[in-house]
């Protein structure tokens, strides 16, 4: 029998050539003796025989004929001038039989509006558009699979289901949209795939799907159909509440952790807790001690365990390390249910170059520059995200609004902001392309990231976007109304820098270095930002945060204490990490547990109630948390005393009436009969003091409390005389009468 279409149709169709194998595949309208007929083609390679079974009760059965060896089937029926549903009656070469409905017969289910918005740049929600979605067609169910591969010669689906044949399900471009497409019918969730791509130069590549929202646990890397509907949420009341939230005003502690390592069960071969055992063990945790959020390290599916998730090449799939996408929605919820918030860092500056990832996707640079003068960090082996291409951003864009629509986060934290905001970021000159008007700045990232801000804000108000950003660039946390990128926060990286370098001086010498206790407060209203102890102090040799400290194991615990108390005493929302907060000895190490039977240990326990304490405070008292950007919040009592190593600060509220002072001692010496100047009389008790014996410090202070007297000092009209315990803050509170 003779084909009905052109042999080199064919071969384009064996050889998986062709840009649009529907044309051919499938069943169409055809000339046979002057009148209409339906032509049905099948490239079936596996099959020995093909039958088209009309889809019904008592559907009609034509043989198809093989028109070559390879697998192509056509059959002719004359008695059809329309084309109908059908499905194929394959008898394969073992004797076995399998019936299935045709993917070619589908119509596609992306509209000419999705591929417009698309290719604009403004589709906020193609998460749900490409990669692979439950659908019903013609009253059949099955999974949609859609790729952006512009360059690509052809695009196929592979997986178990077709074993792993390409010329199986050969996808068909949308125009000229970049897009390819195709509908399997009766595919199952659970099937695992990957898109092979055919470019321009004829090689093959293996893709995992970008928007794939499962994939494989390492070092597996093939994708996985989850459509994230079987989860059903019990948050609605945080949800509810979060809209109405005036975060910036509330107190804001954030846990930073990292799952993988926050705890292991060392009796089952050192395994990692699941989403389900953390959303158990870490939310009581945190809610114990008084944390508002926790921040993990990504989460996003990664090859390599040593990145920590910070070298992404799944963004829309939560790692498999620790369970499925809904245990993760479980370990949200919950957090939400004990009234925690849940921020994910996330990672739009570089990623990875691994093979079958986003690099080269389609055979060319197509999510990445092919510049590496704008394409590549060579200090990170990684490649730069294309912000000035559409269909990129869109990308991006949609994952940020992808984690915050089906995994109700409460916000999302930008790692290395400074990256992506100068095209000469740790480069030398020559090795990088100024911006169209001479300059350094990306404009093309700048833009991204504000639009990223504002849409995320106007789609999820009472979230949190955060900034990881170390350099001065303006504007970071400034409304975009007055020309600011529109970030929530920005992670105050020069407090960190100035604090830890302060804390490693012996105390004998940090009279000299007193201006690094004050130099934030000169900036400290430029920006809304947030006090970072986070995790990159406490790796590759930098040792733990306790081990920072100078002197012996008592001093090294009491400065540690006073850190964390100056951290909640200065004006900013705080993040610390985990270990931190009892006191971890080892650095960091994300292939081992922390060190929790330290917390059996008094000093280690001492720092734990600190923390608590501090937290419960800091979130009790307006003074120290309402006005943490603006100068009326703050104000100096004294910071002059550098011979002594001493400062004294008042925080204020919203409408004044709250007031805390802390003041802070940074040397060894115990300081009897320190005066300092108060602005009202009445009896002030000191509501917390790191030095007390429950913390493990040697128990000076002021009998919990002392009352003003009439003596100026520090330009107040009146004066406490108090005794200042040693490497110590003390928090004082003014109490009326009525009190």
């Amino acid at each position: 029998m003779k084909s009905t279409v052109h042999k080199d149709d064919i071969y384009k169709i064996i050889y998986t050539e062709h840009y649009d194998p529907f044309s051919i595949l499938g069943a169409h309208v055809v000339k046979s003796e002057g009148k209409n007929a339906v032509a049905v083609r099948a490239f079936q390679p596996d099959a020995k025989e093909i039958y088209v079974v009309e889809n019904g009760k008592n559907g009609e059965v034509y043989p198809m004929t093989r028109i070559m060896d390879d697998g192509f089937y056509e059959a002719v029926i004359k008695s059809r001038s329309e084309v109908f549903q059908y499905k194929f009656k394959k008898v394969l070469y073992d004797g076995s039989e399998i019936t299935a409905f045709d993917s070619y017969t589908f119509l596609p289910t992306l509209t000419d509006f999705d591929l417009h918005l698309f290719n604009s740049g403004d589709h906020h929600r193609i998460y749900e558009k490409l990669g692979a979605h439950s659908m019903e067609v013609a009253g059949v169910k099955g999974v949609q699979f859609a790729v952006w591969a512009p360059n690509a010669r052809s695009v196929s689906v592979v997986g178990n289901f077709n074993n792993w044949d390409r010329r199986r399900h050969a996808m068909r471009v949308l125009g000229n949209s970049g897009v390819w497409e195709i509908f399997i019918p009766e595919l199952s969730e659970g099937e695992i795939y990957k898109f092979q791509v055919k470019t321009k130069s004829g090689f093959v590549l293996d893709k995992a799907d970008p928007y794939a929202t499962e994939m494989e646990l390492r070092p597996r890397t093939a994708s996985k159909v989850n459509f994230l509907q079987e989860y059903e949420w019990n948050d609605s009341e945080w949800m509810i509440g979060r809209t109405k939230s005036d975060h910036l005003g509330e107190p804001i502690s954030i846990y930073e952790l990292h799952l993988g390592s926050w705890a292991r069960i060392p009796e089952e071969n050192n395994r990692w807790l699941t989403y389900r055992e953390s959303a158990e063990r870490i939310v009581k945790y945190v809610k114990d001690h008084g944390f508002t959020h926790v921040e993990l390290l990504p989460v996003m599916e990664h090859p390599f365990d040593a990145s920590w998730g910070y070298q992404v090449t799944g963004y829309y799939a939560p790692t498999s390390r620790f369970g499925t996408p809904q245990d993760f929605m479980h370990f949200v919820d919950i957090c939400h249910q004990n009234g925690i918030g849940v921020i994910l860092d996330w990672v739009p500056a570089h990623f990875p170059k691994d093979q079958y990832a986003l690099g080269e996707f389609d055979g060319t640079h197509l999510y990445e520059h092919a510049d590496p003068r704008k394409g590549e960090h060579q200090d990170w082996g990684t490649f730069i995200f294309n912000y000035g291409r559409k269909e990129v951003r869109n990308f991006l864009i949609g994952n940020a609004l992808f984690w915050f629509d089906k995994y109700h986060i409460d916000g999302l934290r930008i790692d290395a902001v400074a990256s992506m905001l100068y095209l000469d970021y740790s480069r030398k000159e020559g090795e990088w392309l100024p911006n169209e008007y001479g300059g350094r700045e990306n404009l093309e990232a700048i833009a991204f990231l504000r639009d990223m801000n504002r849409l995320a804000h106007q789609y999820y108000p009472g979230i949190l976007i955060i900034a990881e950003e170390s350099t001065a660039y303006p504007g970071i946390t400034t409304g975009q109304e007055f020309g600011g990128i529109g970030f929530s926060l920005k992670w105050n990286m020069g407090w960190m820098h100035d604090m830890l370098q302060y804390f490693s001086k012996d105390p004998v010498h940090r009279t000299y270095h007193h201006n690094n206790l004050t130099f934030a407060l000169l900036y400290a209203f430029t920006e809304r930002f947030l006090l970072p102890l986070s995790h990159d102090e406490v790796v590759h040799g930098k040792s733990s945060l306790l081990h920072k400290m100078p002197g012996d194991d008592w001093q090294k615990f009491a400065n540690l204490r006073l850190l964390f108390g100056l951290m909640y005493g200065f004006p900013g929302k705080k993040l610390i990490f985990m270990g931190g907060e009892f006191g971890q000895r080892d650095e960091w190490n994300h292939e081992q547990s922390l060190d929790w039977h330290l917390t059996g240990y008094t000093p280690h326990m001492g720092i734990q109630k600190w923390i608590s304490d501090l937290n419960r405070v800091y979130r009790k008292e307006s003074a120290l948390h309402q006005v943490d950007f603006h100068y009326t919040g703050f104000e100096w009592i004294d910071f002059h005393d550098k011979a002594n190593s001493i400062i004294a600060l008042m925080r204020k509220s919203n409408d004044g009436t709250e007031k805390i002072i802390a003041v802070y001692n940074f040397t060894p010496v115990a300081r009897a009969n320190y005066r300092l100047g108060v602005p009202e009389l009445g009896e002030y008790r000191e509501i917390l003091n790191s030095d007390s014996s429950y913390y493990e410090g040697s128990n000076l202070g002021n009998v919990g409390k002392i009352t003003a007297e009439a003596v100026p000092h520090h330009g107040r009209p009146y004066s406490l005389n108090l005794a200042l315990p040693p490497l110590a803050v003390v928090f004082l509170k003014r109490y009326s009468s009525e009190d």
